[in-house]
């Protein structure tokens, strides 16, 4: 099922209206924007539960929601 921006914004929080947009075109499904979201915020905790790394869309998920982070101020 696609998601919506209340679905992205559920997820993420209050998030600017392009970053919602590039995630709804990825096509993920809420499940893999969660679970990007997770690795974003504690990647340690989940290699030290032995998952794997990111691919597909999650991955792509990610490299989205940490692009801001690389922009200089």
């Amino acid at each position: 099922m696609t998601m919506t921006s209340d679905d992205v914004i559920a997820i993420l929080g209050p998030v600017d209206n392009t970053l919602v947009a590039d995630v709804i075109a990825t096509g993920a499904t809420q499940a893999e924007l969660a679970e990007a979201f997770a690795w974003v915020n504690n990647d340690e905790a989940l290699m030290g539960e032995g998952r794997r790394l990111a691919s597909g869309r999650v991955a792509a998920l990610i490299e989205l929601l940490t692009s801001d982070e690389e922009e200089p101020q």
